[in-house]
């Protein structure tokens, strides 16, 4: 009968890190995400020559 008990539990399979690490790797990921984004803001004004709206160029 203790057989049976012991095959009728549930195993348990913890988690090999904490769970709040799980959640510190996300906010460091969507932090580097956010500052990769933010690096891109001012990329077209450095380039003044390629979008210079002064009316040279085609139309």
């Amino acid at each position: 009968m203790s057989s049976l008990t012991f095959l009728a539990e549930e195993a348990l399979h913890p988690l090999f890190l904490p769970a709040w690490v799980f959640g510190l790797i996300a906010v460091v990921i969507f932090v580097v995400l956010a500052f990769m984004t933010f690096s891109y803001r001012d990329v077209a004004n450095r380039h003044a020559n390629k979008t210079d709206k002064s009316g040279a160029g085609h139309h």
